[in-house]
């Protein structure tokens, strides 16, 4: 019989963070698997892991009720040939030694959720995308195409398999959002670029959300674009957060400045150029109900939550 564990392989990032408080907050015995592993006061349980072999974090995911893989490289980092092999590595690496412990295991877990990202669709500019829309041609594209590959040849008789392909995660804990709203703040909340194209964003509340609707749920499996319904141009997300932080308009920064941007800050530009349009339709056939399905509340949700 399982038993109430999650492990949460890379869970110390903001996600990660998230997550293991929410499973707490349920009453769930949390492990997360981290290169730095650190002694905490909240009831989270931290064990090394390199994210390519099994040790004695292996011993975890006997008889636990979830695996749930976070793990890989951030992508905002200039995108070399060096980095973005390194990128991809960390994915598939991350995934195949989960699948390896599982192996062993003569109880695995009961789900195992595994992380992948909207940019499997590439540069969609215009066109909407649901969870059977083609891989895209880039770069990112490619990688998400190799990590989800990874976790499908993952063989895993009794463990239902979820994959989330998750947009822009709205929160202060990490991710784009802090950035932006300290550029706003600095009279910098301009659009990018031609400000045309599009962000799938999601509330870091609901992404918490689905998460654990993937883990209790046994009716939920394969793949969900975990994004919010309502994806909006890049002009009207910077107007939006201009709105809430109280900033006037702000100019365009053309395509150029947000590559020379980047560069000096050692980002990428592609990441605030490309288009991603995704629509959650898997979600909404589950039933899922967003706490923050528009934009202009979640952003007044977080600024609030900011000031408080």
């Amino acid at each position: 019989m399982t038993n109430q564990r999650i492990i949460i392989a890379g869970g110390s990032g903001f996600i990660g963070t998230a997550l293991a408080r929410e499973f707490i907050r349920r009453g769930r015995t949390v492990v997360v698997l981290t290169r730095s592993p650190r002694e905490r006061t909240d009831g989270v349980r931290e064990m090394a892991w390199d994210g390519k072999t099994a040790g004695a974090w292996a011993n975890q995911l006997e008889g636990a009720e979830a695996v749930i893989n976070l793990a890989g490289k951030n992508i905002n980092c200039p995108h070399t040939p060096e980095n973005l092999r390194e990128i991809t590595a960390s994915r598939v690496d991350s995934v195949r030694a989960v699948a390896a412990a599982m192996a062993q295991a003569k109880q695995p877990p009961r789900v195992w959720v595994q992380a992948s990202a909207t940019g499997f669709y590439g540069d969609t500019q215009n066109r909407l995308c649901n969870e059977s829309a083609s891989n895209g041609n880039d770069a990112l594209s490619h990688i998400c195409r190799d990590w989800e590959q990874a976790f499908d040849d993952a063989v895993t008789p009794g463990t239902r398999k979820v994959t989330l392909r998750i947009g822009f995660v709205l929160g202060w804990g990490g991710g784009a959002l802090p950035v932006l709203a300290k550029l706003t703040r600095l009279f910098l909340g301009g659009a990018a670029g031609s400000g045309r194209q599009y962000i799938s964003w999601i509330h870091v509340a609901d992404l918490i959300g689905i998460f654990v609707e993937a883990v209790e749920t046994d009716a939920w499996s394969g793949t969900y674009n975990a994004v919010s319904p309502t994806a909006v141009t890049n002009a009207t997300f910077m107007r939006e957060l201009r709105s809430v932080i109280g900033r006037p308009w702000s100019p365009p920064a053309p395509a150029f400045a947000v590559k020379l941007g980047a560069r000096l800050m050692g980002s990428e530009p592609s990441l605030a150029l490309i288009s991603q349009r995704c629509a959650p339709v898997r979600l909404a056939q589950a039933g899922f109900q967003f706490k923050y399905p528009e934009l202009a509340p979640a952003l007044s949700a977080l600024c609030q939550e900011k000031r408080r």
